[in-house]
């Protein structure tokens, strides 16, 4: 009867867990979000999530989320073949407050890319979660 009730409390930790760190459903602008969280941060560092900061390189030298790879907005068009390697994988587009990033998501979406997701607050929210930023 232990075992069952550690199982069982077991599963809903990792039900709860999932729900609030696991990409949510489409907002209202057809993405998803991530919420700004150490547990994002591990997927990306593990290589599992795409993590890209749409700023300009002046402000991604200033301070940017670890492991994140700098492909400015404007830009983005670009890097299409250079991303076409990770089009199964979950990418995470970021900027300052999130006017760039919706500009990068639709224009990846245009190119057919489909696990793509906002991150909830964009930089600012990140330095105000007190989440850890490199400097070039």
């Amino acid at each position: 009867m232990r075992k069952i009730i550690v199982v069982s409390a077991l599963i809903i930790v990792a039900v709860v867990a999932t729900t609030f760190y696991w990409p949510k459903e489409a907002e209202a602008d057809g993405f998803r979000s991530v919420q700004a969280t150490p547990f994002m941060l591990e997927k990306v560092k593990a290589d599992e999530w795409l993590l890209i900061d749409v700023r300009t390189p002046q402000e991604y030298a200033d301070g940017h989320i670890p492991g994140a790879i700098n492909m400015p907005h404007e830009a983005i068009g670009d890097y299409v073949e250079q991303l076409n390697d990770a089009k199964d994988k979950p990418i995470i587009i970021y900027c300052r407050s999130g006017r760039r990033a919706q500009i990068a998501m639709q224009m990846l979406e245009q190119k057919q890319f489909t696990g793509i997701s906002h991150l909830e607050g964009d930089m600012l929210g990140w330095t105000e979660a007190g989440l850890p930023v490199e400097r070039m």
